[in-house]
């Protein structure tokens, strides 16, 4: 861990993650990369460069890739990792986590999330503001759960899946990788063809 962070994306999902970062209190400084060159400061702290920049910045900075784009996040942070870059897992102070569960590098769990006992949550996932994950999940690497969605036990979602607003997954469920399931839909049954996945039962479309 370094003393300084530097979060890769200021826009409205950066500004939330840098300020979890202030409730954490590990870092001294926050900074930001942007691509947007208008953009000077997200909430108090500055954007000091550029997304491409990040590289530059490795020996200094503890680094975080907060861009809500899946496959976006996962190809930078993939770089970042193989330039040996440091990457936290960020922890709301009002989120709730279980005995036996591990939890991915570049990781951010938001205010209200609960994960109860012997789940495993990947890198580069986004588990949004009361987000719920149950017993005995694996939640595979850069899956976005979004705010208010809720997953029963025994569940694995694959990698990359987004799962929109209120969506619900039922126990003893699997979805498969890059799955898009729409706002308040709920999976009461195994996705095995990745596709949008929409209404009450789930259905594809």
């Amino acid at each position: 861990m370094k003393s300084k962070l530097l979060i890769i994306g200021a826009g409205g999902h950066g500004k939330v993650v840098a300020e979890i970062a202030m409730k954490m209190n590990r870092w001294s400084e926050i900074a930001f990369l942007d691509n947007n060159e208008s953009k000077r400061s997200s909430l108090k702290f500055e954007v000091i460069g550029k997304s491409d920049d990040a590289f530059r910045y490795i020996c200094g900075y503890d680094l975080f890739v907060a861009i809500g784009d899946n496959r976006i996040r996962e190809e930078l942070q993939e770089k970042l990792e193989k330039a040996g870059a440091s990457i936290p897992v960020l922890v709301h102070p009002q989120s709730i986590i279980g005995n036996d569960v591990s939890i991915g590098m570049g990781t951010v769990l938001m205010a209200g999330v609960i994960i109860n006992c012997c789940s495993k949550v990947g890198k580069g996932c986004i588990v949004n503001t009361g987000a719920t994950i149950d017993h005995d999940n694996v939640i595979e690497d850069f899956v976005h759960l979004s705010p208010g969605t809720h997953i029963a036990g025994n569940v694995r979602i694959g990698k990359g899946t987004w799962i929109g607003i209120g969506g619900l997954v039922s126990n003893n469920v699997s979805i498969i990788t890059r799955s898009i399931i729409g706002a308040g839909a709920v999976v009461v049954k195994d996705i095995n063809t990745a596709g949008t996945y929409v209404g009450v039962p789930a259905r594809g479309v």
